[in-house]
C-alpha cells in the first residue's frame, strides 16, 4: 500500500539541510552506495518514498509505479545495481515529472543524458547505458526495498544532493530533522571561528592527548 506523504513542514525543513548533515546525526550511516550520484550538478531532492522492486534489467514496474507517482513522493526504484541495461531514459523521465513526481532513485543505469539533464528532473543513477530494459517483470509495487546498500521502506524520507542519496526512516524523522538542524547551527559557528582565526576546533586538543600530542 502506497503511504501518505510525509507532512510538508518536514519537507519544507530538510530542504534546507544537506546529506551529510543528516547522516553526521545517524551516526555517519543512511547513505546509499557512493555511486548512486545526480545525473547533473546541483539536482537535489526532498521526498516521500515511493518504493519498486525490480527484476536486474527490467522495466515493466518501472513504468507502473511512475504511472502511479504523485507530487510529494520520490520513486526509489531497487534495480540489484544492474548496469548492463538502461532503466529509463528521456520519454520515462518526462512522464515521471508531468505526473509531479519530485525525482527518481535508482540502483542501476539511466541513458539518454543530455535529454535528462535538459528536463531538469533530479535522477540520481549508477551511471549511463544505451542499451534498452527488458519489459517482462516481475517486480513489486510499495514494498520494503534495498536501495544501493540501504533499507528503504515506502513512506521514509529521502534526501538527494550532489554528495549522494540518504534515506531517513520514517519514525525517526522528527528527531533527526532537530538534530541535523543544531548540527548546522554548530557549523555555522564554526565556520564563523575559521573565519576570525580560530582555526583549532574545541575536540582537538583532548583527542590528540591519548597520542602524546
Amino acid at each position: 500500500m502506497q503511504q501518505p506523504l510525509l507532512p510538508e513542514e518536514w519537507i519544507i525543513r530538510a530542504r534546507r539541510l544537506s546529506t551529510s548533515l543528516f547522516c553526521d546525526v545517524m551516526g555517519r550511516t543512511g547513505a546509499m552506495d557512493y555511486s548512486i550520484k545526480p545525473v547533473a550538478t546541483g539536482m537535489k531532492v526532498v521526498g516521500t518514498a515511493l518504493t519498486v522492486d525490480l527484476r536486474p534489467g527490467d522495466n515493466l514496474f518501472l513504468h507502473k509505479a511512475i504511472n502511479v507517482g504523485q507530487k510529494g513522493y520520490v520513486l526509489v526504484a531497487d534495480g540489484k545495481g544492474h548496469v548492463a541495461n538502461a532503466y529509463l531514459g528521456e520519454l520515462m523521465a518526462e512522464a515521471a515529472q508531468k505526473l509531479g513526481l519530485e525525482g527518481i532513485i535508482i540502483d542501476g543505469a539511466t541513458r539518454d543524458k543530455e535529454a535528462l539533464i535538459e528536463l531538469n528532473l533530479p535522477i540520481f543513477c549508477k551511471g549511463f547505458n544505451p542499451n534498452g530494459p527488458h519489459k517482462d517483470g516481475p517486480g513489486k509495487l510499495h514494498t520494503s526495498i534495498s536501495c544501493g546498500g540501504v533499507s528503504v521502506q515506502p513512506g521514509d524520507l529521502v534526501v538527494g544532493d550532489d554528495d549522494g542519496v540518504v534515506v531517513i526512516p520514517r519514525n525517526m524523522v522528527e528527531e533527526v530533522l532537530a538534530l541535523a538542524e543544531n548540527k548546522a547551527d554548530e557549523e555555522e559557528k564554526r565556520k564563523q571561528d575559521i573565519r576570525s582565526g580560530k582555526i583549532e576546533p574545541a575536540f582537538l586538543k583532548k583527542a590528540m592527548e591519548r597520542y602524546g600530542l
